[in-house]
């Protein structure tokens, strides 16, 4: 289920995690109400933010350890089952391929696309609300100078935040809008190169059966499904 932790990606995923600790331990050392609320012993939200915090970790070594859909096989004349690509950067061919995420180093395909849009929407709101933490941290002073020596670190933190805020916001509305679609990335991207989508319109995608029940087919159906029989609406039995 899970690959090599001391992969290619071993620096990718360490990066991110100091990265990640070390600005919960700044919200926490500057004068934010995180810190506020630690001191005068109300500890409820300072938990809940580090055990969210933890959550996040956890989902993110998940999505980026778990075998994606990875088609393994000596045989070479097996033939490629419908919405699975070959990945160049993995060296596998990719059921129901999304695409090669470098930030988990890993694809993004069948068996972990789920996990995936949670771990963004876990991130999305340990995000948003470290940015609201980090904002009551910042302390007044005469002159801008003294201010900016006094919190330029938790200002950097504020612009970093900020700006990986909107980068998963952007990848978390459009994945849930591809996914109410029942449509890939790479489906998106390059349907005018993919042999099955050629001939369907601009507006046209075999694979939708309706928002209700492509969210539904994503978030709680689990499975392999056999993309050619809703493809060419033989049947409806999924494997």
């Amino acid at each position: 289920m899970f690959k090599n932790v001391f992969g290619s990606g071993f620096l990718v995923r360490t990066a991110h995690v100091i990265l990640t600790w070390v600005i919960t331990l700044i919200l926490f050392l500057h004068d934010t109400e995180l810190r506020k609320q630690e001191e005068t012993g109300q500890l409820v939200q300072p938990v809940i933010f580090v055990l969210l915090v933890l959550v996040s970790v956890l989902l993110y070594f998940a999505v980026s350890l778990m075998d994606p859909g990875f088609i393994l096989s000596d045989d070479s004349d097996l033939q490629q089952p419908m919405r699975s690509k070959h990945c160049q950067t993995c060296q596998h061919c990719v059921r129901r391929y999304d695409h090669h995420c470098p930030w988990i180093e890993n694809c993004v395909g069948e068996r972990n696309h789920r996990w995936f849009v949670l771990y963004l929407a876990v991130q999305l709101l340990v995000l948003l609300w470290g940015l609201h933490i980090a904002w009551t941290g910042f302390s007044y002073a005469p002159a801008w100078q003294l201010w900016l020596r006094t919190n330029g670190m938790l200002l950097a933190v504020v612009v970093l935040v900020a700006l990986l805020s909107l980068i998963v916001l952007l990848l978390l509305g459009s994945h849930l809008y591809l996914v109410s679609l029942n449509a890939t990335t790479w489906e998106f991207m390059s349907r005018h190169r993919i042999s099955y989508l050629k001939h369907c319109g601009a507006d046209e995608n075999p694979f939708d059966r309706g928002t209700f029940h492509n969210l539904w087919g994503f978030f709680c159906v689990w499975g392999t499904v056999v993309w050619e029989q809703v493809y060419f609406r033989e049947g409806s039995d999924q494997v």
